[in-house]
């Protein structure tokens, strides 16, 4: 018989900065799991991907006196670092990473800091989500929310190994519109590719289109998945390392999409 995973605490950080809708709405979510923390930018840090401060004086700013919910001027892997190291030392067991607006796949997931953010959570041997939901703008973050309250049990009765990171994008789509969760692979496209050029006085430079994508989505991509209306769910450096993620995901993710179904 397994023995419960009991939580301790569920850490919550993301690179859209703490005021961000989404954060909230999977911290909302996450509360009915178990005791949830909350370590996240002052302001958003969309594309820093891994980086840390080394070279100055990193702030913390407690935003509710004793409820575990702080902002840093720093980058979301200083966030992570420092509730693992300083805030929570006692542990934490589940990082989530997001909800971020606009999807993280491809190649972007190595420069986006909401992956970043989960990354760190893994290396110091703790589950970690990375979740995106597919729009700028109209964004419906309810979805992802429910779906990552459901992951989070799943690693709490022992259905996940510890050695999990996951990076998932929902569609931004009603339930009821969405097809399935797809196990994926990462797709050979980004959306930071494309380059414009601007002249207009203190502008005057070169900007990112981060909105504008190129490169291709093959099937099995997380993508492609996307594309199809359907979760995607990328496990990113266990397939490297060990399988034992990899083949417990597709079982996981239809009874998961089942249970996300039923509760429409």
């Amino acid at each position: 018989m397994k023995e419960n995973y009991l939580f301790v605490k569920i850490l919550v950080t993301n690179d859209d900065g703490i005021d961000s809708p989404g954060l909230w709405k999977v911290v909302e979510e996450l509360r009915r799991v178990g005791e949830v923390v909350v370590v996240a930018p002052q302001s958003e840090q969309s594309g820093v991907g891994t980086s840390a401060n080394l070279h100055r004086a990193i702030k913390v700013l407690p935003r509710e006196a004793g409820k575990g919910i702080y902002a840093t001027d720093g980058t979301p892997v200083d966030c992570v670092l420092l509730a693992f190291r300083v805030l929570f030392p006692e542990g934490i067991d589940l990082v989530v990473s997001g909800i971020n607006k606009g999807p993280n796949t491809g190649y972007d997931v190595f420069i986006s800091g909401t992956v970043a953010g989960a990354m760190i959570g893994y290396f110091h041997g703790t589950p970690s989500f990375a979740v995106s939901v597919d729009a700028y703008e109209g964004v419906n973050f309810e979805v992802a929310a429910r779906l990552i309250a459901l992951l989070a049990d799943r690693v709490k009765n022992d259905d996940l190994p510890r050695a999990t990171f996951l990076n998932i994008n929902v569609p931004n789509l009603p339930l009821g519109e969405i097809k399935g969760i797809e196990v994926t692979r990462l797709s050979r496209q980004s959306h930071s590719g494309v380059i414009k050029k601007v002249s207009e006085g203190a502008s005057e430079g070169y900007v990112i289109l981060r909105h504008e994508v190129v490169g291709e989505a093959g099937p099995g991509s997380d993508g492609w998945a996307l594309e199809q209306r359907k979760i995607s769910v990328t496990p990113l450096l266990p397939k490297f390392w060990g399988n034992e993620v990899n083949n417990s995901l597709p079982r996981l993710a239809a009874a998961v999409f089942a249970e996300l179904a039923n509760k429409q």
